[in-house]
């Protein structure tokens, strides 16, 4: 897989929804706005049924890569393939790119990369990655559709996930897990884009915050 000489994007747009994340943001706060959101979005709307627990049993990790280089974001996917393998304490790990990939174009080349790299190493079927980003959108819908914030986050990010717990959650899951993408977006639409943003930038200003009392 050669890397080299795929563009890296370092720029700072303004999103479609009116959040941009801070550029100046330390490693601390990173995690932090990102737990946050989890907490305050993720779990606070259930929108995945299984994060709770795994909330609860403090068995999420955070991992920040700085820098903006592609090469460089793939040697720390892979330190954290390896992470998971050693730490079975551990389910999931929220990768966060907090310095680049802030175009969602250029964050989908990122996540192409990434999906060969778990088929190169031989990770297929042993772990799977879900996508977050700032701009994220569906490609059914609208940029400015509320539902795309089911996939928006505070900063762009990869989420590995152990395949075989995710099937084993799937089996424990009480309703129809099929549903709950289309129950997602709707509670989305809902909610609507202005509170959305809101729930994004406090998540933001609460890290920073917490940063500057530490």
């Amino acid at each position: 897989m050669t890397t080299d000489a795929t563009p890296t994007d370092t720029t700072t747009p303004e999103t479609a929804g009116g959040y941009t994340p801070p550029l100046d943001a330390s490693e601390a706060e990173a995690i932090d706005a990102t737990r946050q959101w989890v907490e305050t979005h993720i779990i606070a709307d259930n929108l995945c049924p299984f994060a709770a627990r795994e909330m609860a049993r403090n068995s999420i990790q955070y991992a920040v890569v700085p820098g903006a280089g592609l090469e460089r974001s793939l040697q720390a996917l892979g330190d954290e393939l390896l992470n998971l393998d050693a730490n079975r304490d551990a389910e999931t790990t929220l990768v966060i790119f907090k310095d680049g990939f802030r175009d969602f174009d250029t964050y989908l080349e990122l996540l192409d990369y990434a999906e060969a790299l778990l088929e190169m190493q031989g990770y297929e079927g042993i772990y799977q990655l879900a996508s977050f980003h700032p701009e994220y959108v569906f490609e059914d819908t609208e940029e400015d559709d509320a539902a795309n914030y089911t996939n928006r986050s505070p900063y762009p990010m990869l989420h590995l996930l152990r395949e075989s717990s995710v099937e084993a959650a799937i089996n424990a899951y009480a309703g129809d897990v099929g549903e709950v993408p289309g129950r997602n977006e709707e509670l989305m639409r809902e909610r609507g884009v202005e509170l959305l943003v809101s729930r994004l930038k406090a998540c933001a200003h609460a890290a920073r915050q917490a940063d500057k009392q530490d």
